[in-house]
């Protein structure tokens, strides 16, 4: 009698290597292009009123009053990338009445596609941590406050 054979995990991934590798070459993707693309499409989620925790968006409203700077748009994201998948961890700020259900499933439903047709990585997790609720009054108290000089 002969029994079946099946290949080896190792076998599959040769036959199949998966998007980022040929044989003309492997493709690497570094952190930072998949935190950009995972900030960019989190803040296209309505409901997400900034990404980071208080430390990072204070850093971040610093950084945007000096002149020739940018926002940046990793902030409040971690990814962690492998050769074919990719983790995510946020924080985010989300605005007050929205679902902060619908909102996470939002977001993880857009970073997912975005990654995914992108990169070719598979993400494996999208982890969100919502660290505060932005209030419709809270960005008219800045600027009532009147200048302290002329």
């Amino acid at each position: 009698m002969s029994s079946p054979t099946t290949a080896s995990s190792t076998e599959m991934e040769t036959a199949s290597p998966g998007p980022l590798q040929s044989d003309l070459g492997k493709t690497t993707i570094a952190d930072r292009v998949v935190q950009k693309i995972v900030g960019l499409a989190a803040r296209e989620v309505p409901g997400i009123y900034d990404l980071g925790g208080g430390a990072a968006r204070t850093l971040g409203a610093i950084r945007e009053r000096i002149p020739g700077s940018s926002q940046t748009s990793g902030q409040g994201v971690s990814v962690e990338v492998g050769e074919t998948q990719a983790a995510v961890d946020l924080e985010v700020v989300t605005e007050y009445g929205m679902s902060i259900a619908d909102v996470a499933k939002s977001v993880r439903r857009n970073v997912i596609s975005a990654v995914e047709g992108m990169t070719g990585l598979q993400v494996t997790e999208v982890n969100l941590s919502v660290n505060d609720i932005h209030l419709p009054g809270d960005d008219q108290e800045d600027s009532a406050q009147p200048a302290r000089v002329q």
